[in-house]
């Protein structure tokens, strides 16, 4: 039988910290103004850590018998965190900002704490998808900028299964081509990959292609060395797309002229496929991705109905009268949901960018209220604070529960139909139609915690809408909210 006292041995370590005597290792953190040095033993480091095991090795000791590291990069707040963290095994995270909880598993897995480094990275997938949605492009790059291809797998996977759900986030982000070939095999081996079989070939020619930016633009003049080098640099990711599943229209207008980097039997192959469909081919044949299709009679939405649809459907037409069911001549497609994809604001701005014609949806905290806008622009989330004209969006409050007649509200003053905010301001500010005629808002970052949203109601304010969609000014809470684009039925 064994009798352990970890508490009682964790903190007379944690003490050990503070103690000046005998310390041997000076590291010194942050930059500047911000800088500032640590003491500490190096038998603590190389035992506790491989990482300070082999840095101290390379490291003469100075005059005063003394070995200093000097980490730049990382914040003085962080270091002394994992100093505690090697001394007494113990790490505090609360009161921590998200941003500095992240900072700190990257700091642990440099210093080749994995524990410490899966159990936050565990924590920040489990208990803050939200932030990590928010700020999908940045980490996303940064996790895959290792040499070590099993690190992070757990936000991996995390952000390829949003990103297979939006990949327009990814493709269609500024800083695309400069994605680390990892992180795009990692893209393509997804089946579940939202995204038609040709817009992922193009992408990944645009991707290649911005790697070598000595290739002539004009592809009637590349060479043969010119292929050559396109297909070296695409040789990890071009077994991965899903050629059979191409349309005969796209192979001849979009593969065809790259077929010099397929290979002869592939394009023997797909040329026989589409004479001779029912014969067997030499080249692997990859399953078709699993796109969802979502049919304008399923339940896409958790707070609109059908009957809701079609009476959008009607406004958006300037109908005199309301759709029938089955006249209906457009569908929606789910962008986002706040309880599927979060509810900070950044989050809308981050997933919706680039979408047009839009509806958004929200369902009020404590009553039946069902409020909405539809906006025919595109989000963008790079302005810096504009107002957007349009004569066609328009704000409503639909019928549910004990409301008995929906509202709808057009634009009346198109100059200011909607307003896009600056990228600090999306922090607290999601989509805003008009002078706050419908606004999602939230002070703490999150649209269900406290009462900011608002629909401007009576005379003493201005007005860029035909009327009110409340009959009250009190501001409020969502208990949900989504965005459908607006999509024409074939």
């Amino acid at each position: 039988m064994s009798f352990k006292f970890f508490d009682k041995l964790s903190q007379d370590f944690s003490e050990l910290l503070n103690d000046k005597k005998e310390c041997n290792v000076f590291i010194e953190v942050g930059k500047e103004e911000n800088k500032k040095s640590f003491t500490s033993h190096s038998v603590v480091l190389r035992y506790r850590s491989t990482y300070f095991t082999k840095e101290l090795e390379n490291i003469v000791t100075n005059e005063n018998n003394v070995k200093i590291i000097v980490k730049p990069n990382i914040s003085a707040q962080t270091f002394e965190i994992i100093l505690k963290y090697i001394y007494g095994g113990v790490v505090n995270i609360k009161n921590i900002e998200t941003k500095t909880i992240y900072e700190l598993m990257i700091v642990a897995n440099e210093f080749e704490f994995g524990e410490l480094t899966e159990k936050l990275e565990s924590y920040l997938v489990e208990s803050k998808a939200s932030w990590l949605r928010t700020h999908l492009s940045p980490i996303y790059y940064s996790i895959f900028d290792s040499n070590k291809c099993n690190e992070f797998k757990g936000l991996k996977q995390f952000y390829n299964d949003v990103i297979s759900k939006h990949p327009n986030l990814i493709f269609e982000s500024e800083n695309f081509t400069s994605l680390q070939e990892a992180a795009l095999i990692s893209i393509l081996e997804n089946d579940n990959l939202q995204l038609e079989e040709i817009k992922i070939w193009d992408y990944v020619i645009k991707w290649g292609i911005a790697q070598n930016p000595t290739l002539p633009r004009n592809l009637e003049v590349w060479s043969e060395e010119n292929f050559k080098t396109l297909k070296t640099t695409l040789q990890q990711c071009l077994p991965l797309i899903r050629y059979f599943h191409i349309s005969e229209k796209d192979i001849w207008e979009k593969l065809k002229p790259y077929r010099n980097i397929l290979g002869m039997q592939l394009w023997d192959d797909l040329h026989q496929q589409l004479i001779f469909p029912n014969q067997p081919v030499k080249s692997l044949v990859l399953p078709a991705r699993i796109i969802s299709n979502q049919k304008i009679n399923e339940r896409i939405s958790t707070i609109i109905n059908k009957e809701h649809i079609a009476e959008i459907s009607s406004w958006i037409d300037r109908k005199s009268t309301i759709y029938s069911l089955e006249n209906v001549p457009y569908k929606l497609q789910l962008i986002f949901r706040g309880s599927k994809d979060g509810f900070q604001p950044k989050t809308f701005w981050n997933i919706c960018n680039g979408h047009a014609s839009t509806i958004v949806i929200a369902k009020v905290a404590g009553t039946d209220e069902i409020l909405g806008g539809y906006n025919p622009l595109v989000w963008d989330n790079s302005t810096e604070g504009i107002y957007m004209e349009t004569n066609d969006s328009f704000i409503f409050s639909l019928k549910n529960g004990n409301i008995q007649n929906s509202i709808l509200s057009r634009v009346k003053n198109n100059r200011y139909a909607l307003y896009y905010f600056d990228s600090d301001s999306q922090k607290a500010r999601g989509p805003c139609f008009g002078y706050s005629e419908f606004s999602v808002r939230s002070n703490v970052f999150d649209f269900t915690k406290d009462k900011q949203c608002w629909c401007i109601y009576g005379p003493n304010y201005i007005s860029y809408y035909e009327r009110s969609i409340r009959t009250i000014n009190e501001k409020f809470s969502i208990v949900d909210y989504e965005v459908f684009k607006i999509v024409k039925k074939q």
